[in-house]
């Protein structure tokens, strides 16, 4: 285990073993009697492929997210979606009861929920609202992480839902800063409909950096719960052993090698394109709304908007069958939506629902 890596690692889990499955032990054979699984298949089951356990982190399916995001497999843990990532990276560095986590909120809140769940404190440091938009402030967040010993930093880039891009030389920063006292996690949920690269590229020189990736947003297999978190072996290492045994059941683990093939990836790239088009022409069609107060520049898919009165927005919209994200109980946006880059037509139905002039400037 690196240096980095066993500092800031739960003293009590640094031998721990972790649960081992009927599925971890590499070893082959053509009669499987180690599991107590059923003999038969289920009559559902046609091709009898669901009796037996799933293996914990499928080969096929780390070798082809580790392409798709540039990594190495032993730098990659697969599970339920980032939400678990989040989740273990808690339980590993924070001791139950104990601990701190560093967020900049609004923000996506599982950061603070996985925390709250396990006991440790939320270090909170607002983003800053000015011209440029809702930023987060990296040297107050920094210094709140140092002064309350926090051993997990969480970074939203692009931010949910402020839309923000955080440059990587600002990450590397960061990162220098908490070298030894904390592991900067860096999620890119929403990485695809960014220009910013991905932070895996700041790995070599910066061990205590770990990046969260999904394909339940750009690659639209938000039911299938997939997504994984990238970091030094080591952290992946231990991060496995805390996992909860088989995260991968057989067939998500067969949708996302298939929505990972070539002709997917094309796809998915043409609508990752597609939605940066509409974002700006939805936002422009929000822009010249008389209600709209503002409209917050996202390198997301979606779009962080302030109206005078949010909730006859909110009314509007629903009326017309269109449902978007009240943000308004979230510090800050107390006038506040947040509304999903859909397909055109849905572009089309939003600003109708606001303003029916409003439909010919995103035609």
């Amino acid at each position: 285990m690196n240096a980095t890596v066993n500092a800031l690692l739960r003293a009590d889990l640094r031998d721990f073993g972790g649960y081992k499955s009927a599925r971890s032990d590499l070893v082959d054979g053509n009669v499987w009697l180690n599991a107590n699984e059923s003999a038969w298949a289920n009559p559902s089951d046609a091709d009898a492929t669901l009796r037996r356990y799933p293996d914990p982190q499928p080969r096929a399916l780390r070798s082809r997210l580790a392409a798709l995001y540039d990594v190495e497999p032993a730098q990659l843990l697969v599970g339920r979606g980032s939400d678990e990532a989040i989740d273990l990276l808690v339980r590993a560095f924070c001791a139950p009861g104990q601990g701190a986590i560093a967020i900049a909120p609004p923000v996506f809140g599982m950061y603070a929920v996985c925390a709250r769940l396990h006991g440790a404190r939320v270090i909170d440091v607002p983003l800053v609202d000015g011209e440029q938009g809702l930023r987060v402030d990296l040297q107050a967040l920094g210094d709140a992480a140092l002064a309350n010993g926090a051993s997990l930093v969480f970074l939203c880039t692009p931010g949910n839902p402020s839309g923000e891009a955080l440059p990587l030389i600002e990450i590397a920063s960061l990162a220098v800063r908490l070298r030894g006292k904390a592991l900067v996690v860096v999620d890119e949920a929403y990485a695809e409909y960014s220009d910013v690269p991905s932070a895996t590229a700041l790995f070599p020189a910066h061990e205590n950096i770990a990046v969260l990736r999904t394909l339940s947003k750009a690659h639209a297999l938000a039911a299938a719960r997939v997504g994984c978190v990238l970091g030094a072996p080591a952290l992946i290492e231990a991060l496995r052993r805390c996992q909860a045994p088989y995260p991968m059941p057989q067939p998500v683990t067969e949708a996302a090698l298939k929505a990972m093939a070539p002709q997917a990836l094309a796809s998915t790239a043409a609508r990752v394109a597609e939605t940066r088009e509409w974002r700006e022409r939805l936002a422009g069609g929000l822009r010249r709304l008389p209600q709209v107060l503002r409209v917050y520049p996202s390198s997301g898919n979606f779009l962080l908007v302030r109206f005078i009165d949010a909730d006859a927005a909110f009314a509007q919209l629903l009326e017309a069958g269109v449902v978007v994200r009240d943000m308004r109980a979230m510090p800050q946006l107390g006038d506040a939506l947040r509304i999903t880059v859909g397909m055109p037509d849905e572009c089309r139905r939003v600003l109708a629902a606001l303003d029916a002039d409003a439909v010919e400037v995103a035609a």
